[in-house]
């Protein structure tokens, strides 16, 4: 399918498994790649559970990378096929495509492996794109992006 155009802005990433809601959350430790990526329920803070998604570059069908909305000097990275936080060099950082799906987005990686949410408290997947719901998104739009003066 064609990637789906994403406006830049801050957003919560609702996993679609079963049992209570669940958004995309970075953990607050760190192991060998950075704070692993998981989904957890709703937290009232943002910190962890809020992110930018913006283009990598500013040429027109350009993928996104995806950092936290309030530390943004920590990306999303992949590594060993598992999703983690880490405060790299944005060069560094992964960079994601859109799909519709059924009830949402698939979100692939820039070597074409999907997000997955075995369920929550798993460390996100990246694995090969089937028809799962595991693999299905809700981007809820939070705020533009803003910009400091």
């Amino acid at each position: 399918m064609p990637a789906v155009p994403i406006k830049p802005g801050v957003y919560k990433f609702h996993a679609h498994i079963i049992g209570p809601s669940s958004l995309l959350t970075a953990t607050e430790y760190a192991v060998k790649h950075g704070a692993p990526v998981i989904t957890d329920r709703m937290n009232p803070l943002p910190i962890e559970q809020e992110w930018t998604i913006e283009p990598a570059h500013s040429e027109p069908g350009a993928p996104y990378v995806i950092h936290l909305a309030h530390h943004e000097a920590a990306g999303l990275v992949s590594a060993e096929d598992k999703l983690f936080v880490n405060s790299v060099p944005r060069a560094e950082w992964a960079k994601f495509t859109f799909e519709p799906v059924i009830g949402g987005v698939k979100i692939l990686s820039d070597s074409g492996l999907a997000l997955r949410a075995g369920h929550r408290g798993a460390q996100i997947e990246l694995v090969a794109p089937k028809p799962e719901f595991q693999e299905t998104w809700t981007l809820e739009f939070v705020s533009p992006l803003t910009t400091e003066e």
